[in-house]
């Protein structure tokens, strides 16, 4: 089986700009936002602990960030990496499927503008949040 498999649009549940990926995708997705949020944890209070600077702990945006991306994609069923390479996944972990129309991919990646930006302005909040944290 090769990494890109051909296969009729919306078949396997996918719905242009609202899903793109299945189960095990979603797995993935979901491990990398608590991976995120524990790093964000981590990271924001240990910064507090040792008394960091608040403009340092604004580095607490980061794994934000990247807790949120996780978690936004896992719930939404859908993944901005995979919109912007014009792919979807239903099946195993790595067996993608193309993208071949071209409104579909455009609905994809007007999707993964707004859950990426989403992302971002969840990541800066708990950020800021973080430098107001007295100390």
């Amino acid at each position: 089986m090769t990494a890109i498999q051909m296969i009729d649009e919306g078949r396997d549940g996918y719905r242009a700009g609202a899903c793109n990926i299945g189960p095990a995708e979603i797995r993935r997705r979901r491990a990398t936002g608590i991976v995120g949020l524990v790093a964000t944890g981590a990271l924001g209070l240990g910064l507090v602990a040792i008394g960091a600077p608040s403009s340092t702990r604004l580095l607490v945006a980061l794994p934000a960030t990247v807790a949120a991306f996780g978690f936004l994609q896992a719930r939404s069923r859908f993944c901005v990496g995979f919109a912007l390479a014009g792919v979807r996944n239903f099946g195993p972990l790595g067996a993608v499927s193309r993208v071949d129309d071209a409104a579909a991919h455009r609905a994809d990646l007007i999707a993964a503008m707004k859950l990426g930006a989403a992302s971002l302005a969840i990541g800066m909040a708990v950020g800021v949040a973080f430098t107001l944290i007295p100390g």
